[in-house]
């Protein structure tokens, strides 16, 4: 099934081209179906390269989804144009009446910074409030995952000798969980990243489970027993090129950036890099469509489950997995 963007969003000409099936407002208004309304909070500098990875990621369901993107107002974007900006996203007090079935938070090239030094800060922090009662399931990316889970647990980040960035190997627990059904018991994602939320820590808190791990790269999955918040501290949507190109920049700053690892071909930036993540990459959001989103959403916008029966839909889909 398809997805629903804007008649002329620059990214749909790419995912055109790799055969993924895309409907513009006009088509979609004429079929008697009711989609996925899913928002796409983006803090990404390159807010174009993001949309093309996450619209990728998305498009591997049965499932009909309309996507909106959102923008903070207290933060001027300086890698990509107004003119995009303005034609394709909206504003979080132009959206903050509206209920959506999921919402994706992205990561920011900005958590080597405290959190309450970002200057959209406090306006992040009143859409993780929001979130609560408007979405039904939100999924939270690297720094976004970090950020969230300071701001609704209190775990709070620590700074890495280096930056963590490759492709690390996971393995899977809490097997039961629908999040990560069919996964492999050891699967690879990539990472990008200067901090890190201790895995002790999370393990320690009680409103959240662990569902992948890593031995270098510490907790890569986890979520709420409800199901409402997820947390994902890699970079699962990224896609075959992206790290090659935040090495060859990172280098061509001076930067000391470590070699990807487990990426390119024998270690040589010259050689292709492997794709190792994607077939996961599509079955985790297809999971968390599956199971957090259209299986837990109400029909009618803006009844959105309350935490006690979310709990109880998340165990009886757990009770179906066993």
């Amino acid at each position: 099934m398809p997805i629903k963007i804007q008649n002329d969003l620059p990214a749909r000409e790419q995912l055109e081209k790799e055969n993924i099936f895309v409907v513009d407002e006009n088509r979609a208004m004429h079929q008697d179906i009711r989609p996925l309304s899913i928002c796409i909070l983006n803090l990404m500098p390159l807010k174009e390269d993001t949309e093309l990875q996450l619209l990728r990621s998305l498009s591997n369901t049965p499932l009909q989804i309309d996507v909106t993107f959102m923008r903070v107002s207290s933060h001027q974007a300086g890698h990509t144009s107004t003119t995009h900006l303005n034609s394709f996203y909206n504003t979080f007090e132009e959206l903050k009446d509206n209920h959506y079935d999921g919402m994706i938070i992205t990561g920011a090239p900005v958590e080597q910074m405290d959190f309450e030094e970002v200057d959209y800060w406090d306006e992040l922090c009143e859409i993780f409030e929001w979130t609560k009662k408007h979405v039904t399931s939100t999924f939270h990316i690297c720094w976004g995952a970090q950020a969230a889970c300071y701001y609704h647990f209190g775990l709070k980040k620590i700074q890495l000798p280096q930056k963590l960035f490759g492709i690390y190997a996971h393995k899977v627990s809490n097997r039961k969980v629908p999040l990560i059904r069919g996964f492999d018991d050891v699967f690879y994602i990539p990472h990008s990243r200067y901090t890190s939320v201790p895995i002790e820590d999370i393990h320690n808190c009680n409103k959240l489970i662990v569902l992948a791990q890593s031995f270098e790269a510490g907790a890569m999955l986890c979520m709420t027993k409800d199901g409402k918040q997820i947390f994902s501290f890699g970079h699962a949507e990224y896609d075959r090129y992206t790290l090659d190109s935040e090495y060859k920049r990172d280098i061509g700053k001076g930067l000391s950036t470590p070699l990807p690892r487990n990426y390119y071909p024998d270690d040589n930036p010259s050689n292709k890099p492997r794709l190792t993540w994607r077939a996961h990459c599509n079955l985790l959001y297809s999971n968390w469509l599956n199971y957090y989103v259209y299986q837990a959403t109400p029909y009618k916008w803006g009844q959105i489950l309350d935490a006690e029966n979310m709990v109880k839909a998340s165990k009886a889909l757990t009770e179906k997995t066993d």
